[in-house]
Order: C-alpha cells, then structure tokens, then sequence
C-alpha cells in the first residue's frame, strides 16, 4: 500500500473491505444459468473447428452433455485422444478444407481462427449453415488505454494493409488480424455471426501458464511480491465458462459481439489472492509494490497484472455488460482456482519439466520456463530492494 512500503494485506482488512461484495469473489455461490425448457435444449449439429486444444475440450464436453452432435475440425495433431466418439474431420485451414466441402450444421464455433483469409474460405464455404460463432480477442480494439470499453469500440487496424494476406501473425499483426477475421464472419453471416472478444482465459488447460502462476505462487507460500495496490482490478474468464456460454448462445440464436471477459462482478487483485490463500491454506504474505517505476527500473514483469498507464492500462476494466445480458456467467472464483491447481498438479507438472512458461521475470533471469524456485529467488531480490530502497 502506498504509505506502507512493505504492509502486509492483513486477512481483518480483506474481510472488512470486501464483505458487500462476497458474491464477487467467487467465494459464494455460483451464477447457474437457467435452462431453456424443462426438457433442455434442442439437439443441434455443431461443428467445431480446432476442438481439442483448450477452450474446445471444454466445449465439446459441455455440448454432448447438452444433447448436441459434434464435429470436429482440425490438422488431427493435438490431443487425438480425445472423444473418441466423436466425428473428427481431419484438414488444414490453410490450404485444405476439402473435408468440409457439402456439408452444413446448425452452428460453426470457430476456436482456430487467426489468419483472415483462412476464416474468410471457412466462414465462405459454410456460409449455409445456420450460424457461425467466432472466438476473437479484446486485442481486436485499437487499443486498451480506455475504462470501459465496450463493443463499438475502435478495432485495430494493420499498417500495412497489403499484409491482410500474410500466412503468419505475431504481436504487432494479431489483434488486426483479429479484427478483420470477425470481418470475414460478419460479411458472410450477417445477423447470424456472433464475435466473442475475450480478455485472459484462464482454467485448466491453459497452456500459457499467465493466470495460472497466482495461485501456484500462491500455494508455494512465503513473503510474496505483488505489483501495485490490493485495489487494482483483474479480469478473467474461466476457459469453461467462456465454453458453455458461446454454447448456449448457439442454443438461444444469438448474434452479434461481446466483450468475454469476467467475472460477472468487478474484481481486485487483493480478493483475488486473499481467494487463492484460503482455498490453499497457505502462509503467503503479500507484499505490495506500488511504484510503477520501480517495478520497471528492476527490469520485473508480472503475468496478469496491467500497469497503470500505457495502452494496456484498462485492459482490466472492459465492460462485459453486453456479454451479462447475452447470458454470460461466471462461477465461483474459488472454483476456478481450486480446479486449475488440481489440473495444474496432476497434469500440467509432468508436462513442464523446465518450470513455468510465465510468472514472474526480471531482466537477470534467463529467458525461457523457470522453476518456483529460480522465481522466488527473484523475487526475494526485488522485495530486498524495495525495502532498502523505503528504509
């Protein structure tokens, strides 16, 4: 806290500060969508290109307990083991959808979508089914810098346009890239597109490692440093969450663009540790490193958390109204961090011998995965420092 160079976030504090708003933690119930009828919904043909990496394991799970028949679309590379039952086509967006060809189903849920041309020949090819839903990002918006956008916002645009044709993307061409995917969506669906712009996904599965490393680092226990303040916001949506709403929305006929990002209630960074602490029971104390400045002077980057200037400053506080009205809902946050530790523990370790793929990172560490261990130490320096530094 800024008057407190290294005051812990006490657990009295967190209760008194956070009471009015329990349900936003995530530590009370969770937000049940209803059902359509009594007897669910109608079974519908959907099928679902990519499917087996992370947010689509999730759907597929969610759409067969629903009643849905599922297809799958993709190179046939990644988790083939997966729903064995379930018709699997097997072709490359890039140059080879033959196995497409002639066919059509109730809805498209486009997962793999990041070369616009390659979304334009699907969303063409398939243009007579009933509706095409594409997963997008917030990287979509020309920028991040604005609290509160919501879904007329500006979207990105590239440079040089003559790179729309482009086979790869990287950091400067993914969010126009993005946008002008959900381009080639809505020329061809019109009404019948739903763009899904989502912000951090999070769960079990993600293989990015970003959200994940807080309550890792949590459980791990010790002094813990925090970037910023226990008030700064965090959004997030939980892999799962963001699966059985794009669902229910091709269930419902839902067309047009929202904003994926979470929890239903606005959260702080400070709840959401103290969520990670409790579901741990861990000795974590927090300690809080309110200067920007000196978070960059130590060359230290934090996973998740958003500075407070520079065009990612809001990328916290978009607005998911539009996506709350569409029926999006979130589940408890304790959920999510009880089940990504679970997955974490008995599956995603032994697939990452090397250490985490994110976390906390300083300019002295290598660059690349690190262990708990190569983190803590780091960031046993940056707190050494930062004491010293406020005497």
């Amino acid at each position: 806290m800024a008057g407190d160079a290294m005051a812990l976030w006490d657990r009295r504090d967190f209760l008194k500060t956070t009471a009015a708003v329990a349900g936003g933690l995530g530590l009370g119930a969770a937000c049940v969508p209803p059902d359509d009828s009594e007897s669910g919904p109608s079974p519908m043909s959907i099928l679902i290109l990519g499917g087996t990496g992370f947010i689509g394991p999730h759907m597929v799970e969610y759409a067969i307990d629903r009643g849905h028949e599922i297809t799958l679309f993709n190179r046939g590379r990644t988790n083939t083991h997966l729903f064995p039952d379930v018709e699997k086509l097997v072709g490359d967006r890039a140059d080879d959808l033959t196995a497409l060809e002639g066919r059509t189903w109730d809805a498209v849920i486009d997962n793999s979508g990041f070369i616009p041309r390659h979304v334009r020949a699907s969303a063409a090819l398939l243009a007579d089914s009933g509706r095409y839903a594409f997963v997008s990002s917030i990287s979509a918006y020309k920028d991040l810098a604005t609290p509160g956008i919501t879904e007329d916002y500006e979207v990105a645009r590239l440079e040089d346009p003559a790179m729309e044709d482009a086979d790869e993307w990287d950091g400067s061409t993914y969010g126009p890239f993005k946008a002008l995917c959900e381009e080639a969506v809505q020329e061809v669906f019109g009404d019948r597109a739903n763009i899904v712009r989502p912000g951090y996904i999070v769960g079990p599965r993600d293989s990015t490692d970003r959200w994940t490393y807080w309550p890792v680092r949590v459980a791990a226990g010790g002094a813990m440093a925090v970037p910023g303040t226990p008030s700064d916001p965090v959004q997030f949506i939980d892999a799962r969450d963001l699966a059985q709403w794009v669902v229910r929305m091709m269930e419902n006929g839902t067309g047009g663009v929202f904003n994926g990002v979470g929890p239903v209630e606005a959260v702080e960074m400070s709840p959401m540790l103290e969520a990670c602490r409790e579901v741990t029971g861990s000795d974590a104390a927090f300690h809080w490193i309110d200067d920007f400045s000196f978070v960059q002077e130590q060359g230290a980057f934090f996973p998740i958390w958003a500075p407070p200037e520079g065009t990612f400053s809001a990328v916290h506080v978009v607005s998911n109204a539009a996506a709350v009205a569409a029926g999006y809902t979130s589940r408890p946050i304790a959920d999510t961090i009880r089940d990504t530790l679970a997955w974490w523990n008995d599956e995603a370790l032994a697939d990452r011998p090397d250490g985490m793929r994110a976390g906390l990172r300083t300019t002295d560490m290598e660059r690349g995965p690190a262990t708990m261990e190569a983190m803590q130490e780091a960031e046993q320096a940056l707190l050494e420092a930062w004491n010293a530094r406020n005497g």
